[in-house]
């Protein structure tokens, strides 16, 4: 069997969540439209000399990919998915890619709640992405983040309550949002720019904000055929990139 081929057959036997170029026309079959969710990000061209700390890192595509921008040193963390806990698949995609693409990226198993200059250091970029609405104490979490972030932060997270001015977040009971009972909180656009502002970031700017509502019905209607998921709630979300400066 040729590298290629056994390379084929271990990227099978994974489940994924990103969609990383491993390099020989193979790429990775996760469900995260890795690469789109990039552009959206405005992620930096080049990190070049910056230290980047990636916190829900799963498989680590945005850490080998601040890797390939330029970075000096990226450490990504996790806890939940590398542990394996609630049906999770683990840390064997993350494992798998960062030997494949032969990748110095740091690894850390620590939970977000546990983060602080002490055990991590101070990063220059701080990415914090998909992680904030699974936590039942967003607040404190940001206050973590903010404490472990020299620069800036970019951050991605669920918005709800989309239709509320002012700052607001929902609370999702259960496994009301996506059918994952691992979904606590939605806020909207107005309380993440609240929260970060009120944990000390100075400078907040949205990215990319949520899109229109036609968008959402129809992206909640395929969601609902492809996977069962609940159609009101999903079409009452969206997804929000945000750079925030220290």
């Amino acid at each position: 069997m040729t590298d290629t081929l056994r390379l084929q057959e271990e990227v099978r036997n994974i489940q994924w969540h990103h969609q990383i170029d491993l390099g020989n026309g193979i790429v990775t079959p996760g469900a995260d439209n890795s690469p789109k969710k990039l552009e959206r990000l405005a992620f930096p061209a080049s990190l070049q000399g910056k230290t980047v700390l990636d916190i829900g890192a799963w498989d680590g595509f945005f850490s080998f990919e601040a890797e390939r921008r330029g970075a000096q040193r990226v450490l990504a963390t996790d806890s939940f998915v590398w542990e394996g806990l609630s049906g999770t698949p683990g840390k064997r995609g993350f494992d798998l890619a960062k030997k494949t693409l032969n990748s110095k990226v740091d690894e850390m198993f620590i939970d977000v709640f546990d983060l602080s200059p002490e055990k991590v250091g101070v990063f220059d970029v701080v990415l914090f992405l998909g992680v904030l609405y699974h936590l039942k104490h967003p607040l404190l979490a940001l206050e973590k983040v903010f404490s472990v972030t020299k620069e800036m932060v970019i951050l991605e997270t669920v918005v709800d309550m989309l239709s509320y001015s002012r700052p607001a977040l929902a609370f999702y009971e259960g496994n009301e949002l996506a059918n994952d009972s691992t979904n606590w909180f939605g806020p909207n656009t107005a309380a993440v720019v609240g929260m970060l502002k009120t944990v000390g970031y100075r400078k907040v700017l949205v990215v990319a904000g949520a899109r229109s509502l036609p968008f959402r019905v129809a992206k909640a209607a395929y969601y609902k055929y492809r996977s069962g998921y609940p159609f009101l709630s999903t079409a009452r979300i969206d997804r929000l990139m945000i750079h925030a400066w220290k």
